[in-house]
């Protein structure tokens, strides 16, 4: 049976969306889908971390932070990854009106560097987060690993980008959730490598009902599957379930 390792989720209550998701809600949610492990990434912080605390081998945080907060930031990061065990690190450009590639964001990529954890970033609205950004923080942070969260979006010229930037950078990978083209599933894990390509749901803005059997009806063989919903995750987070 695939291993399914949803690699974008959060928890908390969101009204301007209409959405909410407490642990006890994913937990349900995973165990109907058979989804064994999550990525988790909420404000505040704390919300993720009581949540790994309680379910270590099925929850894994990463720590989210605004570069905008500098020396706040940077020690948010170190303390959740260094005492917490937290598996990486979130930035919103789109939320916190900033550019990937601005300087403010190297003391986090240095920190993701040293730590040697992946950045997931909020990708595929304009003007902030944009794919081409991402193409110039790989030239500068070539051996850090970045997610492009939603892979784009919903706009074809933002899903494309994505896909050609993450093609120029080995270090770049591709998340699928929010991103409506089943069919782009496919055509990234062709262009950009199998390995690079990383199954999310976007709970609770999303869910695993549509979010997974887009990844399934998008033409991949099982061994691809087998990948892009689970193992690529578990060695990119270095997960332990």
């Amino acid at each position: 049976m695939v291993v399914l390792i949803d690699a974008h989720t959060h928890l908390g209550s969101f009204p301007l969306f209409n959405v909410e998701l407490d642990v006890k809600g994913m937990l349900s949610i995973m165990n109907k889908y058979n989804i064994s492990a999550c990525i988790v990434f909420s404000l505040p912080n704390k919300v993720t971390l009581d949540a790994v605390e309680k379910y270590p081998r099925r929850i894994f945080g990463l720590v989210w932070v605004n570069p905008y907060e500098g020396e706040k930031a940077v020690s948010e990061v170190k303390k959740y990854i260094e005492d917490f065990g937290f598996k990486g690190i979130k930035l919103h450009p789109l939320l916190d009106a900033f550019l990937p590639d601005q300087d403010v964001v190297y003391p986090i990529m240095n920190l993701a560097r040293k730590y040697d954890v992946p950045v997931l970033f909020h990708c595929g609205h304009p003007p902030w987060s944009l794919p081409w950004h991402f193409d110039n923080l790989a030239d500068v942070y070539p051996d850090v690993k970045i997610i492009l969260g939603h892979m784009g979006h919903g706009h074809i010229v933002y899903i494309n980008g994505a896909i050609e930037v993450a093609k120029k950078h080995e270090n770049i990978y591709l998340e699928t959730s929010g991103m409506p083209m089943h069919a782009k599933i496919k055509e990234a894990v062709e262009i950009v490598g199998v390995d690079r390509v990383l199954y999310g749901s976007d709970m609770p803005f999303g869910h695993p009902a549509f979010e997974i059997e887009k990844v399934r009806v998008s033409g991949l063989s099982e061994d691809e599957l087998e990948l892009v919903l689970g193992k690529n995750a578990l060695r990119l987070f270095k997960l332990k379930l």
